[in-house]
């Protein structure tokens, strides 16, 4: 063995990335009296593939809907310009905290048929991650987003 392979051996490996880390703010919401039709044109144009459900009394985040959801409603026939999105929304959907590291949102992820996860905070919604962004952080050896990790990336 050389010196240079024993000391990279024994240098720490990087914490796990977090959901902070790859979580993307800010998010793009709905109230929940909204036609699923303007709820598919805001992910269209937000670049987005699911939104937050806000109540319009509280402000606060009450449900989900995915473009999942919106495609069932299409195939199923529905009228995307008569339906409201409290029809087709998953009511309290489950979310992980900023610090739950991208192996146990994975994790949640696979045993709860997800694709996406609302992130909270101490302050509430903070931001949602996508299946898409725990497969590259799981993938990518660093996702901390330092300059010695961006730089060896193009984009």
């Amino acid at each position: 063995m050389t010196d240079a392979f024993v000391q990279q051996s024994l240098q720490a490996s990087p914490p796990p990335a977090t959901a902070a880390d790859v979580m993307r703010p800010p998010l793009t919401t709905v109230e929940q009296q909204g036609h699923v039709a303007a709820a598919a044109y805001l992910m269209k144009h937000a670049g987005a593939t699911a939104l937050m459900v806000l109540d319009a009394q509280t402000d606060q985040p009450i449900g989900i809907i995915t473009e999942a959801d919106i495609a069932h409603a299409v195939a199923d026939g529905k009228d995307v310009n008569s339906v409201r999105i409290s029809q087709l929304m998953t009511i309290r959907p489950t979310v992980i905290k900023t610090t739950t590291n991208v192996r146990d949102a994975a994790e949640v992820m696979a045993s709860g048929h997800f694709r996406h996860l609302p992130v909270v905070g101490d302050a509430g919604l903070v931001g949602i991650v996508d299946i898409t962004d725990v497969c590259r952080a799981l993938l990518e050896p660093d996702v901390s987003g330092t300059p010695e990790s961006v730089a060896g990336h193009s984009t």
